[in-house]
């Protein structure tokens, strides 16, 4: 279960990252989300922070058990 709830974080972050990235240096956002919502630049930020909390917390159970 640990190592499920690390990859869905790691995934989230890595899309709210390009999305974040897409908006600021592109045209458009970059990744996937963008093709079911529309997300401001701000929002893909607190995807990304969110996803990579998951991440460094199923990472660090993980290393508990």
């Amino acid at each position: 279960m640990k190592e499920i709830a690390a990859i869905i974080g790691w995934v989230t972050g890595v899309q709210g990252v390009l999305g974040w990235a897409g908006l600021t240096f592109g045209d458009k956002p970059w990744g996937l989300l963008h093709k079911w919502w529309e997300i401001p630049a701000a929002g893909y930020i607190a995807v990304a922070v969110a996803g990579l909390t998951l991440a460094l917390a199923a990472e660090a159970a993980k290393k508990r058990a």
